[in-house]
């Protein structure tokens, strides 16, 4: 088996390898979502197809509770949401204790 997904196992604790594919999987689902709703998103917003650079730096600043969001939905579907849930709120406390 290899060496990296025993890490990962280790670090996520979690109980078996299916679990870290199922966990990766859901990575890539909401990255791929969070990928393919930015065109369709700005197509809708600006039809004349000009992105002012405020929008883009707004798109950024939202992407991240939006990517959470999916990020949740996407465990929920694929049965991990308490991973994910945990998951959440130790990068949330992290992002806070920072600013301390």
């Amino acid at each position: 088996m290899a060496q990296w997904i025993e890490r990962l196992k280790d670090r996520w604790k979690l109980k078996n390898t299916w679990q870290v594919i199922i966990v990766l999987l859901v990575f890539a689902c909401t990255g791929t979502t969070i990928l393919l709703i930015k065109r369709p998103l700005f197509a809708w917003w600006f039809p004349d197809g000009e992105k002012p650079l405020w929008a883009t730096v707004l798109y950024f600043i939202l992407i991240l509770p939006v990517y959470n969001i999916f990020l949740l939905f996407y465990g929920f579907i694929f049965g991990q949401f308490r991973f994910f849930w945990d998951f959440e709120k130790r990068f949330f406390t992290r992002i806070v204790n920072r600013r301390k």
